[in-house]
Parts: C-alpha cells; structure tokens; sequence
C-alpha cells in the first residue's frame, strides 16, 4: 500500500525479496491470516502504529524458512533452519501479505505436523488475542463465569474453547444465525445480542472478555459480581471511575508476541481440543476482496490469504520428495493442503 485508507488502497506488485540480518529468517509465506487490526492499520487509524509507506501488512503468518540471516555464533546453532515449517505473529514492523517476509525468532515456532498450514495461519493475533485476555489480563480459573462478546468472530471463537478447556462457564453473545455453532464450540449458554439483552439474561460474571465496546461495554457492568469482577476490553478503555464504582478491574489490552502461547495453543489445535474456523480463503492478489469481506460480510470465524510458492518452485520441491509432474497437475486447482510430505 502507497496510502492509507479504503480496501482499493493495495496494490499487487514486485518488490524486492527481503535478506535477513543477523538474528532473522527468511520466511517463504504459505497462508497468512487478516485480522480486523489489518483492516485499522490499512486505513491509517490505529494508534499504536501507523505504517511507513509504501508498506506490506498482515501479522499472522504460516510457511517454511528459506534462509537464515547472519552467521551462528560458534558451538551454537541456528532456532531454525531452511525447511522448518514454522508459523506466528509478526511485529508491525514487516508484513505478512507477500510471498516471502523476515521474521525473528521470537516471532515464530515450529508448525506441528499434525496441524495444518491453514490453521497456523489463523492463530497468530486471534488466538494470542483470546489466550492474553482472558487469562494474562482477565486472570480466568477454573469455576468462574466468563462473558464472551462477539463470540462468533476470530477472537471470539478461540476465546469461547480456552474458557471452555479451562473450566469456567461460558456465556457468549452472537447473533442468531450463530447461536448453535458457538454452543457447538463449548459455551454453556448463548445469548442472541440483537433480540435478547444480555443483561437480563446472565449475571454473577466474574470476567467479560468485551470484543465489541460501545454500548455493549457500558452494558456489561452491571453484570459482573459484586466485588472482583473485570472487564477486559480489546477496543476501547473501560471508564476507571465506573471500575471503581462497580469494585472491579477494567482495562484495554494489546496482544503482544508470546512464541511459548503460540506453541501452547497450536499443541491444543494439534490434539483436536481445539478447532481453528476459516470462513474464507483468498489467493493474495485479491487481499482488497479479502479486506472487504472482513469488514462488510458476516464472518464466522477467520478470513485468511493463500500464498502459494511458484508452481516451478513446487514442481522441484516434489520432485527432490518423490512426487511427479501429475500428482502436482492433481493438486494445481486445490492448494497446498493435500501435498502433504511431498512438499
């Protein structure tokens, strides 16, 4: 992007493949995930940071090591080496929307072989997101009572199965076309926010993970506990004054990269506890579709990009793994998914 603002702002073009430095990867991008923050820094209004244009965005990122910067100290090696699957989150810095992109260590992990590029795509800002509020920031055990706003979205679907997974009960809010599929997810309860007010149907909370401020946070106070209770907001500062009145905690979080949450979750993934929704997928060169759908569209779940390697790249791959010009043929219309160990 040249500019900031609406969707038709990208431009798909050739720049320059990145070179790593000393400490850094090269990352050949296989699948990248788009977040609302995307959309936000795309339109030049999110406050923590504003890109240096002309910029690539998108911090969710899942692909293999194809160099590593600099030399390794002597008598230790490299975190990873050329061929490692690896997946993560990004800082603001570099972009993911690109066939290949720079990160550092502690941006990334190995990608568990039991769980799928897709799926490692779409952890990185959500689910660190779900995991930070509800447990770093929101202090959730085991027994409490967690209110989930927008539990249908990207955050909101993984935020729903950690609750779950912890013990807490979990009541969520979505809109009706979603109840069952979030009950599906593990909240014990699901309340339809466009023809039930919350409020009058839940109380007693001891944390509300708030993924859509507004008037649905000022709303949320008078469900909390007596004494306790918290707000943790991933959009707007909850009032410090009403905190106070209401004897509770009330914050605004940022996610930050924590490679050990990354690993933590993607175990969960991996072992089927824990189900990754990608509503849809977009090849890279329609990323302003894919921005659109995000922001105008019902969304269950996350909207992700595809990023292929080059066709003559993969053919060599296969082929140094035992594949042949047909089964590449066999998967040309399908993706990377059914490549499997040939790739």
């Amino acid at each position: 992007m040249h500019t900031t603002g609406g969707p038709g702002v990208f431009k798909y073009e050739d720049v320059p493949q990145p070179k790593p430095r000393q400490g850094e990867f090269l990352i050949e991008v296989h699948c990248a995930g788009v977040n609302p923050v995307d959309t936000k820094i795309r339109k030049g209004k999110y406050k923590p940071f504003r890109p240096r244009l002309p910029a690539i965005i998108g911090r969710d990122v899942a692909g293999v090591v194809r160099g590593v910067g600099g030399k390794a100290r002597k008598g230790r090696r490299s975190a990873f080496r050329v061929g490692d699957p690896v997946f993560g989150m990004l800082d603001y810095d570099r972009g993911a929307y690109s066939e290949y992109t720079i990160a550092s260590a502690r941006e990334i992990a190995f990608r568990p072989k039991n769980v799928s590029e897709r799926d490692a795509g779409a952890i990185g800002v959500a689910a660190l997101t779900a995991w930070q509020g509800l447990f770093d920031h929101g202090r959730l055990k085991k027994g409490q009572r967690v209110l989930i706003h927008g539990a249908a979205g990207g955050v909101g679907h993984f935020a729903v199965q950690f609750a779950r997974i912890s013990g807490a009960t979990v009541i969520a809010t979505a809109s009706k076309r979603d109840l069952d599929w979030v009950k599906g997810l593990g909240a014990d309860e699901v309340i339809d926010f466009k023809n039930q007010r919350f409020e009058e149907h839940t109380g007693n909370i001891d944390l509300v993970l708030d993924l859509i401020a507004g008037d649905t946070q000022d709303r949320s106070w008078g469900v909390l506990k007596t004494s306790g209770g918290a707000i943790v907001s991933t959009l707007t500062e909850p009032s410090k004054a009403v905190a106070r009145k209401h004897h509770a905690r009330g914050m605004r979080m940022v996610v930050k990269v924590k490679t050990a949450q990354l690993r933590k979750i993607a175990s969960l993934i991996g072992s089927g506890r824990v189900k990754v929704t990608v509503a849809k997928v977009f090849p890279l060169r329609r990323v302003t579709e894919a921005h659109r759908c995000l922001e105008n569209d019902h969304v269950r779940g996350k909207v992700e990009l595809h990023i292929a390697p080059t066709w003559t790249d993969l053919a060599a791959r296969m082929s140094e793994n035992g594949g042949t010009p047909s089964q590449l043929a066999v998967y040309a219309g399908t993706g990377l998914s059914g490549l499997g160990p040939m790739l």
